[in-house]
């Protein structure tokens, strides 16, 4: 029997929500089936449902003509079902070789773990990706992109029956995208059902065959890939016709003084750094994967150590401690890793968006006194989630539980609420997996906030997006600037010389 995976009636509640409505569809082996909708669509609860990570819901789901029920990721395992998460699910502290082969350690015959063979493995699993990377080496040393492999190496030598891959290219470089559309051809070759979520539809149309698109947790079409276009695709999507993302923001054409002046800076990561930012502008760092745009952010934010140069903030030669010390002084990070780095995701929206001003809302809200003042609290994410269309039926929901989108918004929410003085903000790849209607939305915000005069740096892997959103834009390579260009100026083609440029 060819390999098939079909859901039917699927559906799941959460307080408050309705996850997903009746869905029902059918994913075949040697297909790649794009699964599409915004942020909040329901895509996520689906693939947890089907890895058995959420075992309460309505409806059956069929694994090759057999219906199947998992009570824990486990068993979907050993059924033959692979999810590839957004959010990696590794083991930082061990090595590449105990991840890719975590629950399944090879045995010696005396019963103990074969290490040679592991080593021996996951040398050979490592050389068909075509990577760099050394089985011993710790998985949390690595970078973003190198885990993410390691995160599809341990679904790819499973050789399960469904392989799905959610939003897997978001922190992969040009090469090891293309690593991975090879792999997933072969899958496909190999009869796999391949299941794909991603929000960048140069993708789906490069690998997919065919696409359901859900809304609202409800299941709104199904299509073959080579009769659909992207403007059909959004539409289905969205609800509406978003018309060109770009040419429809409303920008800020009056720059004020020099907010932020950086000379010469260097770090343990970049190198002699050196440019000037005025009060609502949008600044596009750009570059490849390993440039130095992150460290630039980090060091301006007190993260990292500072080895020499000078940070002129408001006229003022400033040093951070540490990231806190950045923030009394009006800096602002979102940082790229949203999950990790900048939100508590089991703690409320409501605790998420006062977190930089509980100092500033004790007593009546003046600093004063030691207990907080719960209904300020209140207010200022009342506010956020109004502001920004936090889609949440309260603001005492946990982070965790929102959408990529919505978790960025809850971000943006905390650094312009009316207590934080916020100068500079630094947004560091603000659309990571999120869906075409919520970026339309992050760059109208991003644009708006630079008319209100805060100076924004405007960090992005995805050129046309730079390009489009920044009003000047600085290009890096291997931790120093390239070249500079205007929006006026800025191609892919010239952009990507100066990011390739030594």
């Amino acid at each position: 029997m060819a390999m098939s995976l079909e859901l039917r009636g699927i559906g799941k509640s959460f307080p408050g929500v309705r996850a997903l409505d009746g869905i029902s569809f059918k994913a075949e082996g040697g297909r790649v089936l794009a699964l599409l909708g915004e942020n909040g669509a329901g895509k996520s609860t689906l693939l947890k449902i089907m890895s058995g990570d959420q075992t309460s819901y309505e409806g059956e789901i069929v694994l090759n003509g057999n219906t199947v029920k998992f009570s824990d990721p486990l068993a979907a395992i050993k059924a033959g079902i692979s999810i590839i998460y957004q959010e990696r699910q590794l083991m930082p502290s061990l090595s590449v070789m105990e991840n890719v082969f975590a629950g399944e350690l090879p045995k010696s015959g005396l019963g103990l773990y074969d290490k040679k063979k592991l080593y021996n493995d996951t040398k050979a699993l490592i050389e068909e990706f075509g990577l760099n990377i050394d089985p011993n080496e710790q998985v949390g040393r690595l970078n973003v992109a190198h885990q993410q492999m390691v995160e599809i190496m341990k679904a790819y030598r499973r050789n399960s029956d469904v392989i799905a891959f959610d939003e897997p290219t978001a922190p992969l470089t040009d090469t090891e995208i293309k690593i991975l559309f090879e792999l997933i051809r072969k899958q496909k070759e190999a009869g796999k059902v391949i299941i794909y979520v991603s929000h960048r539809m140069s993708e789906i149309f490069q690998i997919t065959d065919d696409i359901v698109v859900l809304k609202d947790g409800k299941f709104v079409k199904s299509l073959k890939t080579a009769e659909t276009s992207e403007p059909e695709l959004i539409k289905l999507m969205v609800g509406r016709d978003i018309g060109d993302t770009y040419s429809n923001l409303s920008r800020n054409e009056n720059y004020g003084d020099v907010v932020l002046e950086l000379k010469n800076l260097t770090t343990p990561y970049v190198h002699d750094i050196s440019f000037k930012l005025r009060k609502g502008e949008i600044l596009g760092l750009a570059g490849l994967v390993g440039a130095g745009r992150t460290e630039v952010a980090r060091a301006l934010f007190g993260a990292d150590p500072v080895k020499s140069g000078e940070i002129i903030l408001d006229g003022e030669s400033v040093k951070f401690k540490n990231p806190r010390d950045a923030i009394n002084h009006g800096v602002a990070l979102c940082p790229e890793d949203r999950k990790e780095q900048g939100l508590v995701m089991f703690r409320t929206i409501r605790d998420n968006v006062v977190m930089p001003v509980v100092d500033k809302i004790c007593g009546k809200g003046e600093g004063k006194g030691v207990m907080v003042n719960k209904k300020l609290m209140s207010n200022l994410a009342d506010n956020a989630v109004e502001k920004y269309s936090i889609k949440t039926p309260t603001i005492e929901k946990l982070t965790a539980e929102l959408s990529g989108g919505n978790q960025q918004k809850v971000i943006l929410g905390r650094w312009t609420s009316e207590k934080m003085v916020t100068k500079l903000l630094i947004l560091d790849e603000p659309t990571k997996g999120i869906d075409v209607g919520t970026k339309a939305e992050i760059y109208q915000t991003v644009c708006n906030l630079a008319k209100q005069g805060i100076a924004v740096i405007f960090i992005s892997s995805e050129l046309t997006e730079v390009i489009n959103v920044s009003d000047n834009i600085i290009v890096m390579h291997n931790g120093h600037i390239t070249g500079s260009v205007t929006r006026q100026e800025a191609t892919e083609e010239n952009v990507l010389a100066l990011a390739m440029k030594e």
